[in-house]
């Protein structure tokens, strides 16, 4: 149907995640106990130390925090660019396990994703809706065919979903820590991101600065925390970057 709206949950995160690590970058200068360290962290002093953390580039503290997306409304497409970022554990829904034919949207196709740049061409967007409605009558038959032949379930469905398009919908979980959501905001933030994971990278950069704003006060792309990493194919709208992400921190 390709009306799916991207939705992006946080679903659980270490709590006091800030408070966490700066016991944990205390403990390295600091030659008191644990129960000691953790009687002298006031929320009063750990922004301040944390950002100090930052600007040093002594990060290895910040992957005691972590976090857990529920992600829903994206394509296969980019979820497969998501997986490729490895500090960080997925739960997706199976293809092989969950049968599509029963999965439809209101015209009767596959629920899929539609870029923008296809969506807003009429002419674009009818060849690519009645290829989805193609390809899910090719999924229906040839899932139903091998149902025939003795291939019951996921031994059907892992067949059957040869036929299907990166554009289809799916669903992931995914877990990261502190250090790895911030490489992962520099790349996916970045303008030359591709569309989609950098919507799905602002949703989840909105939703970690409202419970850990001084680890992630200057998340984003490269440039809003230094300089391009781009080089040469820099997006050169450097100015309108930083204007979005300090509305978003």
């Amino acid at each position: 149907m390709g009306e799916t709206k991207l939705k992006v949950m946080l679903l659980r995160h270490t709590p006091e995640p800030e408070e966490l690590i700066a016991m944990a970058a205390k403990l390295c200068y600091s030659p008191s106990d644990i129960e000691g360290l953790k009687n002298k962290i006031t929320k009063k002093d750990q922004k301040g130390f944390i950002q100090k953390l930052m600007d040093m580039g002594h990060l290895s503290p910040i992957e005691h925090s972590s976090f857990t997306f529920a992600i829903e409304g994206i394509s296969r497409a980019c979820s497969h660019q998501l997986v490729r970022h490895r500090l960080a554990s997925y739960s997706q829904q199976s293809q092989r396990y969950v049968g599509l034919t029963g999965q439809t949207g209101k015209d009767g196709t596959l629920d899929y994703i539609i870029p923008p740049s296809i969506s807003s061409d009429k002419a674009l967007k009818k060849i690519f809706d009645d290829f989805m409605k193609e390809a899910h009558s090719a999924y229906a038959l040839i899932s139903k065919r091998l149902n025939e032949l003795g291939y019951e379930g996921e031994a059907g469905n892992q067949d059957a979903r040869f036929v299907l398009p990166n554009a289809c919908e799916t669903k992931i979980i995914v877990t990261m820590n502190a250090r790895e959501l911030l490489h992962f905001f520099r790349q996916r933030c970045c303008n030359r991101a591709q569309w989609e994971i950098h919507a799905v990278a602002d949703e989840m950069l909105t939703l970690v600065q409202k419970v850990s704003p001084t680890i992630f006060s200057i998340a984003g792309p490269s440039c809003v925390s230094g300089t391009c990493a781009e080089g040469a194919m820099t997006c050169g709208q450097i100015a309108e970057v930083l204007s979005k992400y300090r509305i978003l921190q």
